[in-house]
C-alpha cells in the first residue's frame, strides 16, 4: 500500500522520462475528495484493504475497513448475478417476455416491440432498447416515489417513464431504466422485499456482511456511512441522496466487501467456487453480448480487452461518490477503489494505474508517447484563440511554450500541456484524447479536433 500510496499514475507517460511522483493524498486534496478506501486482490484473494482521510470533510472520522460508500451503478452487477440465480433454479427465462411474468406493471408496448421482445437476457445487457440512462437521486427530507411513479414517470419521480425506444435487441444503449424493471420483475416473481431479496440470493450466501440494499440506512449503518461530497469538496445536504431505485444504483457496500464480490466471480469462472451460480451460468453472465473486439456488455459487467488482458470492470456514479471495479479474470489480478467526492472519478483511476503499474496487469497501464522535434515556427502557427462549434461560449486559448502548446479553457481555468508527436498531432498527459490541428488547402489551420479519451470528439474553429 505504501507503494500505491506514492506512485499514482496518469493516463499518459513520455517515453524516456521518469513518471511524475503523485502521492495519494495530494491528488485526493486536488480533486477535493475526503475519503478514499482501496481493495487489492492478487491471486485471486484479497491481498490488502485500506482506507484513507476522513467521512466527512468537516470532522475527523477516519475511513476504517467497515466504512460504507454508495456504490451506484456498480448494485447491476449484483442485481444480474440475484436475477441469473433465479434463472438457474427454474423460476426465470433469460429469452422470455418480461411482461408474461411483471405482475405490478408493464412494459408499455409500441410498434418498436410488435416482433422483438423485452426480455430478461437483454435488460441484463442494456439491449432491450429501454429508455432512462441513470438516477439523480432524492436529497433526505424529500418525497421519495414509489416503484411504480418512477417506471411511470410519475411525481414525485425526477426521472422520465421508463419506455422502449430502440427495437429491443438491436443494439447497445445504456439503460438504468431497465434495471429497475428488472427491480420490478424480481419483486413480482418472489412476493419479497427487494432488500431481503437481494441478502437471501447474494449478500448472505457470500458472507458480505458490511453490504444492503436499504434506502434510507437503518441508523446503525448510517453512522458509519462516508458523507457524500460535490466537486468542490461540500458535503451533500443530509449526507447523501437516496436511491429508490435499489437494483440500478441502491447498494451500500465496503471496498471488502466488493473485493469479495469479485473474488467469487474469478474463482466461479475458474470453477473453485459456486456459491451463487454455476460455472456454465458464471460464463453466460460474463459472456459479451454487445460491443467489439475492444469491448463489450454482458449480463452486468463491461468487458474490455483479449487474451491475458481481458477483464471486467464496473464504474459507479451516485450523487457524491464514485467508485470503480476491475478484475482480470486468467490471472486473478484486480482492485475495487470507493471515493466520497463527486470528482473521484479521476482520482480512481490514477489510484488504478498505481495499482497496474505495480502488479504487471496487462492492461490499464499508462500509455507511453514520445515527443516530437518539432520547429518553433510551427508551434507558434498554431497558437491563437479558438471556439468549440457545439459550444460557442466556450472558448479555447492555445499558446506555444518551448517545445510544446498550452490548452487553456478560461471558463473553468484549466490548463494543460500540449506535446507533439507530429507537427500537427499532439497528445496530453492528463488524459488520453488527442489533439489534431486541420489544415485547409492553402495548408493554414482552420480547425483543432479533440478525440478519444472516452468522450465524443469535439470540433474547435480558429478565430484568429
Amino acid at each position: 500500500m505504501k507503494a500505491i500510496e506514492e506512485g499514482l499514475l496518469p493516463p499518459v507517460v513520455i517515453r524516456g522520462e521518469p513518471a511524475p511522483s503523485m502521492r495519494l493524498f495530494e491528488r485526493m486534496e486536488h480533486y477535493n475528495v475526503p475519503g478514499v478506501s482501496v481493495a487489492v486482490i492478487n491471486g485471486g484473494e484479497l491481498e490488502e484493504e485500506k482506507g484513507y482521510g476522513v467521512r466527512y470533510s468537516k470532522g475527523d472520522l477516519p475511513i476504517v475497513s467497515d466504512t460504507l460508500f454508495q456504490a451506484a451503478s456498480i448494485s447491476k452487477p449484483f442485481t444480474a448475478i440475484a436475477a441469473l440465480r433465479l434463472v438457474q433454479e427454474g423460476m426465470l427465462d433469460l429469452d422470455r417476455d418480461v411482461n408474461e411474468v411483471l405482475q405490478s406493471w408493464k412494459v408499455p408496448e409500441s410498434v418498436l416491440t410488435m416482433e422483438e421482445r423485452v426480455t430478461l437476457r437483454r435488460l441484463l445487457s442494456h439491449t432491450a432498447g429501454l429508455s432512462v440512462h441513470g438516477f439523480a437521486g432524492y436529497p433526505v427530507g424529500e418525497d421519495i416515489p414509489t416503484l411504480l411513479e418512477i417506471l411511470s414517470g410519475r411525481l414525485p419521480a425526477n426521472s422520465e417513464s421508463i419506455r422502449v425506444e430502440l427495437v429491443p435487441g438491436s443494439r447497445f444503449q445504456y439503460s438504468g431504466g431497465g434495471y429497475v424493471v428488472l427491480q420490478q420483475l424480481l419483486i413480482d416473481v418472489t412476493s419479497k422485499a427487494f432488500p431481503n431479496l437481494m441478502d437471501e440470493l447474494v449478500l448472505r450466501p457470500l458472507g458480505l456482511r458490511n453490504s444492503n440494499f436499504y434506502q434510507p440506512l437503518p441508523s446503525e449503518q448510517a453512522n458509519r456511512a462516508a458523507v457524500g461530497h460535490n466537486r468542490e469538496g461540500e458535503p451533500i445536504i443530509g449526507g447523501w441522496h437516496l436511491y429508490p431505485e435499489l437494483a440500478a444504483a441502491g447498494l451500500w457496500t465496503t471496498s471488502t466487501d466488493l473485493a469479495l464480490f469479485t473474488i467469487e466471480v474469478i474463482q466461479s469462472i475458474a470453477g473453485q467456487s459456486n456459491k451463487v451460480l454455476s460455472g456454465e451460468m458464471i460464463q453466460e453472465m460474463l459472456t459479451p453480448l454487445s460491443g467489439d473486439e475492444i469491448w463489450g456488455f454482458g449480463m452486468g459487467f463491461l468487458h474490455a480487452g483479449s487474451g491475458s488482458a481481458a477483464h471486467i470492470l464496473m464504474g459507479g456514479s451516485n450523487e457524491g461518490y464514485r467508485c470503480k471495479l476491475v478484475a482480470f479474470l486468467e490471472n486473478g489480478l484486480g482492485a475495487v477503489v470507493m471515493t466520497n467526492g463527486e470528482s473521484g472519478e479521476d482520482l480512481c483511476d490514477e489510484i488504478l494505474r498505481g495499482i497496474a503499474r505495480l502488479y504487471r496487469w496487462p492492461a490499464l497501464q499508462p500509455v507511453e508517447k514520445t515527443i516530437a522535434d518539432i520547429d518553433p515556427s510551427i508551434l507558434n502557427s498554431l497558437a491563437g484563440d479558438y471556439v468549440l462549434a457545439d459550444y460557442p461560449d466556450f472558448p479555447i486559448q492555445i499558446s506555444a511554450l518551448g517545445s510544446r502548446l498550452i490548452l487553456h479553457t478560461p471558463v473553468d481555468g484549466q490548463k494543460r500541456g500540449l506535446y507533439p508527436e507530429s507537427e500537427f498531432h499532439f497528445f496530453s498527459t492528463v488524459s488520453t484524447r488527442e489533439y489534431s490541428f486541420i489544415r485547409d488547402a492553402q495548408g493554414i489551420v482552420r480547425t483543432l479536433e479533440a478525440s478519444g479519451g472516452g468522450g465524443q470528439t469535439l470540433i474547435a474553429r480558429k478565430v484568429n
